[in-house]
């Protein structure tokens, strides 16, 4: 059969059709070309909120004020905790995912590294405050002792801040010093 003939067959049984049948047909079509347009637009959307990424940058660690450039720094495996659980939220040495840098998802992210470093920051150490960081590290122990850091989301993703329950403890006693 001819492209001509086909396109003949298809106005042919369009014609035939019951006015019933023609009302579902083009309410097919109506609808299908609705899904079309809201998902473009959709898809539109999803790409202009690209432009709006925010800069995701990390302030300069300033030398001296780190956590690890105090006097009593803490031992090799407590560092390592604190490196791999703690430091991607609560330092300026953040490692931004690939999905970091999708809105809305990135803008979700900005503002929970943000809070963090509000909450603690081990890259503004209070070095030449005994008791301030001495506070710090008692809220240190008890999230980490109580299983509400590193928090859930994160380390669902994040293989290495899973700890246990051995690390827990070791970390949360030596907070406690």
């Amino acid at each position: 059969m001819t492209a001509r003939g086909i396109k003949m067959a298809v106005t042919q049984s369009f014609f035939l059709m019951s006015s019933e049948t023609l009302a579902e047909t083009l309410h097919l079509i109506i609808v299908k070309k609705r899904v079309k347009w809201t998902l473009g637009g959709l898809i539109g959307v999803f790409g202009l909120l690209q432009l709006t990424n925010l800069g995701r940058t990390n302030p300069p660690v300033v030398a001296g004020h780190d956590l690890f450039s105090g006097t009593n720094p803490p031992p090799a495996e407590v560092a390592a905790m604190l490196r791999n659980a703690c430091y991607d939220c609560h330092s300026y040495e953040t490692h931004w995912p690939w999905y970091g840098h999708v809105a809305p998802l990135s803008w979700w992210l900005d503002r929970h590294v943000q809070d963090a470093r509000d909450v603690l920051n081990f890259s503004e150490w209070p070095h030449n405050n005994p008791d301030k960081a001495a506070r710090k590290w008692n809220h240190v122990s008890d999230q980490v002792r109580g299983g509400d850091m590193p928090l859930t989301s994160y380390s669902r993703i994040h293989k290495a801040a899973r700890l246990t329950d051995e690390q827990r403890k070791t970390l949360a006693d030596w907070a406690e010093q």
